[in-house]
This record gives structure tokens, sequence and C-alpha cells, in this order.
């Protein structure tokens, strides 16, 4: 346990006694309080007699878990958890996080998103309206934690693919910052969720009475612009070492804001550069099971949001370390949208961030009519339409290709473009298949498949972690490459066997420092903060990071 943690909770428990102390989820410790905590901070007849040390802690709630029966139940008590006892929660996910993470983050946290008005308990996180602007320092300060590392932050326009929910989108944050506390160990009170609400075109919210957002049309004018950039520079000024993370903003805004502040402020965007890495390193990863490079593929998108331009932008950079001009890279890549593909030859002006992919060539209407004319070796799919790899498509795509990539990445589950079973059925056992959201194993003429996960938790917070302990100035693509290569190297042979491309979940605390490590290194390379690399990169990254253990406070 580090001095740091010891020092930081002992100054937090300062004046703090009683009933004020157990009802502080950062400080509580419930039953674990020793006999002299109670009797020298005013606890005892406030607990039960017996001490209880953590791990009799888990085996009750982990208990109490088990009585749940669905999935929001299950969200509804973890998060209870959470605003009783955070260590206690942490330390319950860390241990199980193969197990939890569906339920802490995708797909659940898309239905807790849905129904955040009708389940919010207590508050987690800022909520930051147009009515707060010339007031956002004030929201800040009201914040009980003033050494904040990392905020993740969303205008809930477009929640997983689920679309616009407004203020519900709090959800969101507040999972990824989970992730980032148990996946790379950043103190949560270095963390600090927001929502900016600028209202929602969620028409079907906006005549709830009980939908807690501003009741009024998404605003899309000088003030959102005002409110972001108030935000973004008081956040700069109060904790100048802070890394801001966009999250599930719509297309539109969230290219824009990504490139407006990428230069001056240590901005990530993990729909786009995130999303991008984890399927590089997935594709790096499936490549090592068919023997090919990046270079010998043809590779379709069934979309061109955010997710599909980061992906196609991600590749490109793994192509040119291939040795590939960007022009020679984008020659791989064929986008299809809701129109067909993205070409020059559309009627009608693209939209900027298509125009970098677009091809020279007739339109095709439809997905099927692509595959049938570019044979892809690779088919991704971020659409968050469900069901559009259909048969006829896998089939198409197999006849043409001995082992058939197929990157099913809309979340949650319900949206996305095939199941695994079907990939592996349609393709006769032949595909490598991987999802955004989790599928059970499947077996296929006695064939065993363990389903690969894309999801972004094996990135953003090895990047997160990587870029708060090197003290980057600003993030760049090239680090989301390292992370991708450091990820991809994590995937052991045995379950390349099982045809799934990815590190098992349980993993991803060793995998989160190894990206750490991978993208401080290419901090310190670009001289992106101005100091040396320590001698020992790893362990000092392993020192600063935050363990769920109790602190002795007397």
């Amino acid at each position: 346990m580090s001095t740091a943690k010891s020092d930081s909770i002992n100054s937090l428990c300062e004046g703090k006694r009683g009933v004020d102390l157990l009802n502080n989820p950062r400080l509580n410790k419930g039953t674990a309080f020793t006999a002299e905590e109670r009797d020298g901070l005013g606890l005892r007849g406030l607990l039960p007699p017996k001490y209880i040390m953590i791990e009799e802690q888990l085996e009750i709630v982990s208990e109490n878990y088990g009585y749940k029966k669905t999935d929001l139940d299950k969200f509804i008590y973890l998060i209870g958890l959470l605003d009783r006892n955070e260590t206690l929660f942490y330390r319950l996910l860390v241990e199980n996080l193969e197990e939890l993470m569906p339920i802490v983050y995708t797909p659940t946290v898309g239905l807790a998103c849905q129904k955040y008005s009708r389940i919010f308990r207590r508050p987690r996180g800022l909520c930051i309206s147009l009515r707060d602007r010339g007031r956002v320092d004030e929201l800040l300060s009201n914040w009980p934690y003033q050494d904040i590392r990392i905020t993740v932050v969303t205008d809930g326009e477009r929640i997983l693919g689920l679309g616009d929910l407004g203020l519900n989108g709090m959800g969101i944050p507040v999972g990824k910052l989970n992730l980032y506390v148990a996946a790379a160990g950043i103190d949560p009170s270095k963390t600090l969720p927001v929502c900016l609400d600028v209202g929602t075109n969620n028409e079907e919210l906006r005549e709830d009475p009980l939908y807690l957002g501003l009741n009024q049309p998404r605003e899309r004018g000088p003030a959102y612009d005002e409110l972001v950039d108030e935000f973004i520079q008081t956040v700069r000024t109060r904790w100048p070492y802070c890394t801001i993370q966009f999250e599930d903003f719509g297309n539109k805004n969230a290219f824009r804001l990504l490139e407006k502040y990428r230069d001056t402020v240590p901005v990530l965007n993990d729909d786009i550069q995130g999303t991008g890495a984890v399927t590089l390193a997935g594709l790096l990863g499936a490549l090592r099971i068919t023997k090919q490079s990046l270079a010998d593929q043809r590779i379709v998108f069934l979309g061109a949001g955010e997710a599909g331009i980061g992906i196609a932008e991600a590749i490109m950079t793994g192509l040119c370390e291939e040795g590939l001009t960007e022009e020679e890279a984008k020659q791989r890549f064929w986008h299809v949208d809701s129109k067909g593909l993205v070409t020059h030859a559309r009627p009608g002006e693209l939209e900027p961030h298509k125009l970098l992919f677009a091809r020279n060539e007739p339109p095709v209407g439809t997905l099927g009519g692509v595959v049938e004319n570019v044979h892809p070796t690779i088919l991704l799919g971020v659409s968050g339409q469900p069901g559009l790899f259909n048969q006829m498509v896998v089939r198409t795509m197999s006849r043409h290709v001995e082992r058939p990539i197929i990157f099913a990445l809309s979340n949650p589950t319900s949206k996305a473009e095939c199941t695994a079973e079907q990939a592996y059925s349609w393709s006769d056992g032949q595909a490598i298949f991987a999802s955004g959201s989790p599928f059970d194993p499947v077996t296929i003429n006695g064939r065993f498949f363990r389903p690969g996960q894309g999801n972004n938790a094996y990135i953003f917070p090895g990047v997160g972690l990587g870029v708060i302990m090197s003290g980057a100035k600003r993030i760049t693509n090239s680090m989301f490459h390292q992370a991708a290569k450091a990820l991809a190297k994590a995937v052991p042979d045995s379950l390349l066997k099982e045809v799934s491309v990815y590190p098992r979940q349980s993993d991803i605390k060793k995998v989160s420092v190894d990206i750490a490590v991978a993208v401080a290194r290419e901090v310190y390379s670009l001289g992106l903060n101005g100091e040396p690399e320590p001698d020992d990169l790893e362990a000092h990254i392993q020192d600063w990071t935050w363990k769920p253990e109790y602190t002795p406070y007397v």
C-alpha cells in the first residue's frame, strides 16, 4: 500500500467521525473497522461488534449479488455498493473483472442509461448544463476531490448504439472511470465523470415527466461551443495535469472537438482512437492465425462514423509501418454507410470525415453488392444496425476467402451486425470472429470457438495510465498505435487456437500496465513532457497505482 494513498485517505478522514465517516463511501470500511478505530473515531455501537476482514465482506457481497435475477438488478446492486463502500466495490470488481465487466459496462450500462432517471440514487459525477455557463469553475469546486488526473465527459448524443439519451448518458462516464480504476489502478479520487447537458432531441425523453435533464431540444449553436470550451479551459486551469476523454459525442462534434483541442490539450476520444486501436490489435491477432500481413488485406467497413473512421486511421498507421504510403493504404479500404459505398461519385456532398476514405469508383447501393465486388478478407461492422451481416453476406465472403475475418463491433449486444454462432455457422467454421459486446463460446461440428470481445476497456485504461504517468502534454495517434501492438502481443497462442484474438478479460490489469509502459515510452521518445524516462518505467507505474485495500486510520 503506497504512502501517498495512506496520506490521502487520512487527510480526507481528518475531522470525520461516527456516522459521517460511515456515510462517506471513500472512507467507509463497514464492519472492517478495527476495535481501535471504533474507539478513536466514535464508531463504537454504530456497528455490530464483530470485526470482519475485507475477504469476509467479499463473501457476503458476492452472495447477495448472486441473489439478483436480472442484469439491471445486478447493476443497481453494484452501484449501491459503490455508494456505500468504494474500496469494497473495487476489490469485488478487480477480483471478478471478467464476470462483472458486462454488468458495470457494456452491455448492461446501456440499459442502465436508458433507465438512468428512474434508478438515480446518489450523485456520481458532475452534471453541467447550459444554465451553468459562466459558472463552471464554481461547479468544479463543488467536487470533493481536488487532484483530478482524468475526466471522462459526454454530451449524451450518441450513447453506444442507442442514440441521443441526453443527461441519461451520465452512466457512460461513470462506467468508463470504474474501469480506469479497476483495470489500470487509477485512484478513484483522481477521476471525475461529467455530463454536459445541452438538451436532447429524443422526444420520448422530453415527454417523460420523470426525465432529469433539460427539457429542450439539443443546443447546436455558439452556446454549445462556449460551454464545452469553458469546461475544457476551466479543467486545465484548475487541474493542469488532467487528461480529458471525450465520450459518446455525435459524429460531427466528436471529430470537430478532437481536432480543435488535440494539439494543445491532452484530450482523447475513445470512440475514435480507442476503437481504432482495439480493432487493429484484434486484426493483428487474427493475422497471426492466417499467417498473413496487414498489407495483404481488403477491408470493408460497415459504418463510416466515429468508429469506422477511427479504425481506418488506426489500420492506416499499421499499414504505413509495413511500408505502404497513405494513398496505398487507403486503397485497401471500402466504407459502406446507410447510402451504400462511400464514393466521390455519390450525388451530394460528403461529410468532411468521410472524404479522406471516399473511393473514386461508381456507387454501389448495398453491403452485399460491395462484398460481391470487392471479395474482402476483413469485414468490420460499426453501424449500430443489427443483422446486417446476414447469411448471404457471410457466405459470399466465405466463397472467396479461406479464413474470413468478421468483426461485428456494434454495442450493445442487441446491435451486433451478427452473432458469433451465425458467423461460425455460415462460414462452415472458418470465420475468425470478434464482437463489441460479449458472446458465449460456440461449438460447431465438434470444434470449440471462444469469440473475442473487442472491448475498448483493453485500451483506454492503459493509455490513460501511460499518459498520466508520463505527464504527456498532448496525445498522439502513435500512442494508440503502440497500445494496439502491446495488446496484440498479449494474446497467448492458447487463445489463438480457440480462434480468440483478444486476451482474457481477467488479464486486463496486466495488459493495462503493458500498454501504459508502451504509451509512456512513446511520450518520452517524442519529447512530449520535457523529462527523462525513469530507469525502471514499469516499476514506476506499478508503485503509483491504487489498490483496493483498507488503510489504517488510527
